[in-house]
């Protein structure tokens, strides 16, 4: 991680600063598997203090959070839990697709990001931004940009004293030069965008 740091600071004058700053790299991940993908569909366009009430109830609702346990769900249940119709039929899709062995989680340490991308775009109500998320987030893959998150784009915008917002593709030619290690480079600019807004 010190190597990372140090290609960081050297390639990005406007980041390092941020990285002396803000100090070690200490991104948390979730646990790599269903739960956690199922809770990224859950907290697509509410708050996570909504999603979080939506999973605990869905984890009382059926004990552990499994594809068996939500392909063997009935409807209403799911529903009673705060799930929307397209959410619910979301997170079947999934729990389907794990069940039948088309999407195999277990092999996932071993694929390239790109092919990971792929297979879990795939799944209804997961798109490129929740499958990058994911791959930084539960595979700490140290080498993801998810390019059309706007709170990243408004970091960038922040740090680099950028006009205005820049574009998902104007992000990834800013972000070129942090290669191999643009997942680091995400992390120091959510948290300084989060310490420029509390100043």
């Amino acid at each position: 991680m010190e190597h990372a740091l140090q290609h960081l600071r050297r390639v990005d004058p406007a980041l390092a600063p941020w990285i002396e700053q803000i100090g070690p790299f200490a991104l948390q991940l979730q646990p790599h598997g269903f739960a956690t993908l199922a809770y990224a569909i859950i907290s697509q366009q509410i708050s996570l203090a909504a999603a979080r009430a939506i999973r605990d109830r869905l984890v009382v609702a059926l004990g552990d959070l499994t594809p068996t346990a939500i392909l063997m769900a009935e409807e209403e249940t799911l529903r009673a839990t705060g799930l929307s119709a397209q959410k619910s039929a979301y997170l079947r899709d999934l729990a389907a697709r794990i069940a039948s062995g088309q999407l195999e989680l277990e092999r996932f340490p071993t694929l390239d990001d790109e092919t990971i991308i792929t297979q879990l775009t795939a799944v209804k109500g997961i798109g490129r931004w929740t499958a990058e998320i994911y791959l930084m987030f539960a595979l700490g893959r140290l080498d993801v940009l998810p390019a059309a998150d706007l709170g990243l784009r408004d970091a960038a915008r922040l740090v680099h004293g950028l006009p205005r917002l820049p574009s998902p593709r104007e992000l990834l030619a800013l972000g070129a030069c942090w290669r191999p290690y643009r997942s680091v480079a995400c992390w120091y600019l959510w948290q300084a965008r989060r310490l420029i807004r509390q100043s």
